[in-house]
């Protein structure tokens, strides 16, 4: 049957064999293109209809373009592509991220750029962090917006979408609200700081909770719960030592357990025992979550058998002290065991969520720019941002090298106080504008 043709259109375009069928079978969630290495299987534009966030819309994967590149490939792909294009509501040019970029790309870039519809950049097979490095030589490519994804391993999927179908209104039937987001959540800390009570408090109070979903672990089991219209996914990484084990096999386990979960969350809740104090161990762990660049809330638990002892205020100053990388972070006073404290929170989770999720446009960025005050000899030629959760910026200045650490710290504290970005680490790569 056809899509209906009110749906906007997303076109998915890119040279042969650099995972457009992936990429579309991921987005329209089964397998509806033929997959495989040899290039070029794709001969016709292929549509599906996908949904993100309550947004209905068409997709379509084209076959594989080289431009002008007479005899190789059949004109009809050119053809059919140029079709999909003139109903394109937004065009997703994908590249390979381990592959150099040719002339090839170039003209294709220069094809779609011409058409005046939007285009996004999407880089595909960065699957881990160490690769994102590799985001920064497409910005040559001439497109504003750039996103690092694996379209095989489903990573960096959610925050395509959320740029491509931000303009497209929300199905007929469906709100924000019952469209919502779902915010992962993980619970980590030292044992017995709280976590599983703290995991109880938030689950057990007067909410709906919507379904017990199985963990990634067998040891895990994560609740479900929703709250003005967001479902909060915790992620409860208690119980993870195991009986019989050494003690060094079951700290191994335990940061192996806790860094899984990070990686898997988009916001952490950093659990430390008040009546102990900020312990190295505590440090250890928000620095996990800090180089994941997750969103972080520094959670004091067990207040009420503290507070006597000491203030909120002394006790901030101790954690701002011993966590100074994190001073993003928002700390929260609670008792897990009274409820004291555990409804704030919430709002604390998806006000971090947002930040890490938020996105300055070039044109913004650029007059932020001209306000610099960098080094005598660092010249910002303009800042452009190239993903987010979290939020990352690239700066390109007349320089090779990266930045000296007081510039770059300089620098993201200014992005805070104009932009905000509360509550989530941010990360500048530097790129020199010299050919």
């Amino acid at each position: 049957m056809e899509t209906p043709a009110a749906l906007p259109v997303v076109v998915i375009a890119g040279r042969p064999n650099v995972g457009k069928s992936t990429l579309f079978n991921a987005i329209i969630g089964r397998r509806r293109a033929i997959v495989g290495d040899e290039p070029g299987i794709t001969r016709d534009r292929i549509h599906g209809e996908a949904v993100h966030r309550g947004r209905r819309f068409e997709i379509i994967d084209t076959g594989g373009i080289i431009p002008d590149a007479g005899e190789l490939i059949p004109s009809e792909i050119l053809r059919q592509a140029r079709v999909a294009f003139e109903r394109a509501a937004h065009i997703v040019f994908l590249i390979d991220g381990r592959a150099e970029i040719t002339a090839a790309d170039r003209d294709l870039a220069a094809l779609l750029r011409r058409l005046g519809k939007p285009v996004t950049l999407a880089v595909n097979k960065i699957d881990s962090a160490a690769r994102e490095v590799l985001v920064n030589d497409f910005y040559g490519l001439g497109i504003a917006d750039v996103f690092p994804v694996s379209a095989e391993h489903r990573l960096g999927i959610d925050d395509l979408l959320d740029h491509v179908t931000a303009d497209f209104a929300v199905a007929a039937g469906e709100t924000e609200e019952t469209a919502g987001r779902v915010i992962r959540v993980a619970i980590i800390g030292r044992p017995n700081v709280g976590k599983s009570t703290l995991l109880n408090a938030l689950v057990g109070q007067d909410r709906a909770i919507v379904s017990p979903v199985a963990g990634t672990t067998r040891d895990a089991v994560d609740e479900a719960v929703k709250l003005e219209g967001t479902e909060y996914v915790f992620v409860d990484t208690a119980g993870i030592r195991r009986k019989g084990k050494t003690r060094l096999m079951a700290e191994k386990l335990s940061v192996v357990m806790a860094r899984r979960h990070i990686r898997m969350a988009n916001v952490v809740l950093l659990v430390m025992d008040a009546s102990e104090g900020v312990l190295n161990g505590d440090a250890t762990i928000a620095g996990y979550a800090h180089e994941e660049g997750r969103a972080l809330v520094l959670v004091v638990n067990k207040w009420d058998l503290a507070s006597g002892a000491q203030g909120k205020r002394a006790f901030t100053a101790r954690v701002r002290e011993e966590l100074k990388f994190a001073d993003y972070a928002p700390v929260a006073f609670v008792s897990a065991l009274t409820g004291f404290g555990v409804r704030r929170l919430f709002g604390l989770i998806r006000a971090g969520y947002e930040s890490a999720s938020g996105r300055v446009s070039t044109g913004e960025l650029n007059r932020f720019a001209a306000t610099l005050r960098m080094e005598p000899d660092v010249r910002v030629k303009y800042i452009t941002q190239a993903s987010v959760r979290p939020p990352t910026f690239v700066l390109f200045t007349d320089q090779r090298g990266p930045l000296h650490f007081s510039a770059e710290r300089y620098l993201i504290n200014r992005l805070r106080e104009r932009f905000g970005f509360a509550g989530t680490p941010l990360v500048v790569k530097t790129k020199s504008g010299k050919r």
